[in-house]
């Protein structure tokens, strides 16, 4: 009984909201004929009862072990509808207020009509309502078939001080996030991938979150993966969804091998996996050191495998020092405070919650309420820190305002 009731929860929930979306549905129908009022009928129940099902699927079977289809834009098409739904509701809401203030004022000046919500509603506030959802849905969908793998360049130059002349110019590019198993098409990734190598890098870093839980869903993916090439290589680190923490595995080892699994998964694409360490990279006559630390968020609920400590230790006198750390709240946290001298640290993790508004002027997600430092370049004294709004995406299958994202940062003297 303990594991069906958070179903039981969302089950109650997906009808309570079906049950007041229709009232305003039923708005639009009033004038319609009685053929065209079942059909919509049907059609909007149909999907509740389709949400119920899944609920009871999900519970008892596997999630990730679904078709790929059913798992990634079957559930999306479902919650999309609900989400906008659930804005219509704010407006049906208001319209319900505004009619229990005019029962009441029927009661005080005694007229006949003193029935609770008796009124006819406020078509102007029902229309606006399912309008707004109408066109929060369009967006959504637009973002699941135009932006998914609508992959934007983003050339950034990075002022560093003291920046030897051997680096000056040395192009490093960034790709994040790239999650796997959400992807259904291989041909825009092979597309990006060229595109990558077409930039003739001299360094690529990918910055953690290979995979949404299991190590083998990279394994579609490897071979085009596995043409990234750069003078100075391929390295990589490990993002927390790397660690299978989300998934309900049968015992420890089985999610031990997973990762021994994964870890195998970086090596057999040529990338040079970190884990809590540093390397020389000679380039130019000159060296620099790459750090990368395993996942170490300072959000709470996110677990803490890096040791930032023991990834630096050797490489103090290096004259450049680039952090490659998968969340940014690591920066702030440590990064800042106790190695002032790693000039560049680049994480990625927040995909800039796939979903904002990005023009000349104006940068705006959800995400700047939960990271201080969430998309691009920023700047705190002779430090730098990017992040990578995210090459794949996971949850909903799509990108509004927020595209996915490769990185060509270039070094110059500050």
């Amino acid at each position: 009984m303990y594991r069906l009731t958070p179903y039981l929860f969302f089950t109650l929930v997906i009808v309570l909201i079906d049950v007041y979306a229709w009232q305003g549905i039923r708005v639009l129908l009033t004038n319609s004929s009685p053929v065209w009022r079942r059909g919509v009928a049907t059609a909007y129940w149909m999907v509740p009862v389709l949400a119920i099902c899944m609920l009871v699927a999900g519970s008892f079977y596997n999630v990730s072990k679904w078709s790929d289809w059913l798992r990634i834009y079957g559930v999306a098409a479902v919650v999309l509808l609900y989400i906008c739904k659930f804005v219509t509701l704010p407006f049906l809401m208001i319209d319900d207020v505004v009619r229990v203030f005019r029962w009441i004022g029927s009661l005080l000046t005694k007229k006949e009509n003193s029935v609770p919500f008796s009124g006819s509603r406020l078509k102007f506030l029902v229309y606006t309502g399912l309008f707004v959802g109408g066109v929060l849905g369009a967006n959504l969908l637009y973002g699941m078939i135009r932006n998914a793998y609508r992959y934007t360049l983003h050339r950034v130059r990075v002022p560093i001080k003291d920046l030897p002349e051997a680096f000056v110019g040395m192009k490093i590019v960034q790709i994040s996030d790239i999650h796997s198993g959400s992807f259904i098409r291989t041909k825009p990734i092979e597309e990006a991938v060229e595109r990558i190598n077409r930039l003739n890098p001299d360094l690529i870093l990918f910055t953690g979150d290979l995979v949404n839980n299991i190590a083998t869903e990279i394994d579609p993916f490897k071979e085009i993966f596995g043409k990234l090439k750069a003078p100075l290589g391929v390295y990589s680190i490990m993002g927390n969804h790397d660690y299978g923490d989300y998934y309900n595995w049968e015992h420890a080892g089985e999610k031990e091998a997973n990762l021994r699994r994964l870890h195998q998964a970086h090596a057999d694409m040529g990338w040079k996996l970190m884990l809590n360490e540093h390397t020389t990279i000679e380039h130019n006559g000159d060296s620099f050191a790459l750090i990368g630390v395993e996942n170490w968020g300072a959000k709470a609920h996110f677990a803490k495998y890096g040791d930032l400590k023991k990834a630096y230790a050797g490489s103090e006198q290096a004259k450049l020092k680039i952090l490659m750390s998968h969340d940014p709240s690591h920066w702030d946290a440590q990064v800042k405070p106790d190695h002032p001298d790693i000039q560049l640290t680049l994480s990625g993790h927040t995909h800039g919650f796939q979903f904002g508004i990005e023009i000349p002027g104006l940068k705006w997600s959800p995400s700047q309420y939960v990271y201080k430092e969430w998309a691009g370049l920023y700047r705190a004294g002779d430090q730098n820190l990017y992040v990578n709004r995210g090459f794949g995406f996971l949850g909903y299958p799509g990108r509004v305002g927020i595209l996915p994202e490769i990185t060509l940062l270039e070094l110059e003297k500050a």
